[in-house]
């Protein structure tokens, strides 16, 4: 089994698991994420297409079909895509088991919250490029993870500076570079990044 199929069997496992309450899940808030949320609250226009990476139950993606976006929402685990279908089913969020590795400069605005800290070490740069990939010309990503300040025996992995800006190298430009504090048995700071890819 490769390492990426045992990830997925992994996180499917953890949802089922825990598919009635959700307390041991530790990135699942049931609530859209704060630092996308105060991106979206900024007076600017939010419209075309979303992607959401490792959307979990869906909170994020919802957020930001009330903002405005035509939104995917993909995740390596059914259960978790089932469940948010459960949640949200009023929704046209498109909640799919998809590899991200499909999409090609499709998105006008990405989000990705700690899934490349969630794999292992050894696809990072894989993965930095894969979801950079995704954002179309003129298109935004946001970036949001915690910063590593020692080195865990994950998962996840928090992601180091050097890291974080692998994305310019993969061709998006930095708009915006935050550092956030929040208590967490991860790290108490965490990255909230902004890109654009030129068109």
């Amino acid at each position: 089994m490769k390492a990426h199929n045992k990830a997925s069997a992994w996180f499917d496992g953890l949802y089922k698991e825990n598919k009635d309450t959700h307390e041991n899940i530790p990135w699942a808030r049931q609530a859209v994420n704060p630092l996308l949320q105060s991106y979206l609250d900024e007076d600017i226009t939010h419209k075309g297409t979303a992607l959401v990476i490792g959307c979990g139950l869906g909170d994020d993606a919802i957020a930001l079909e009330k903002a405005g976006y035509d939104v995917v929402a993909i995740d390596i685990s059914q259960t978790a895509l089932d469940l948010a279908k459960e949640r949200f089913k009023d929704s046209n969020v498109q909640f799919k088991k998809q590899d991200i590795f499909e999409y090609e400069e499709q998105f006008d605005f990405v989000f990705e919250a700690f899934t490349i800290q969630s794999l292992p070490i050894e696809f990072r740069e894989q993965m930095v490029k894969a979801v950079a990939n995704t954002v179309a010309k003129k298109g935004k990503l946001l970036l949001v993870a915690h910063k590593r300040a020692e080195m865990l025996d994950g998962p996840p992995w928090p992601l180091t500076q050097e890291e974080v800006d692998l994305f310019k190298e993969k061709g998006l430009k930095e708009l915006s570079h935050e550092i956030h504090t929040e208590a967490s048995k991860i790290s108490n700071t965490r990255f909230r990044v902004l890109y654009k890819r030129e068109g």
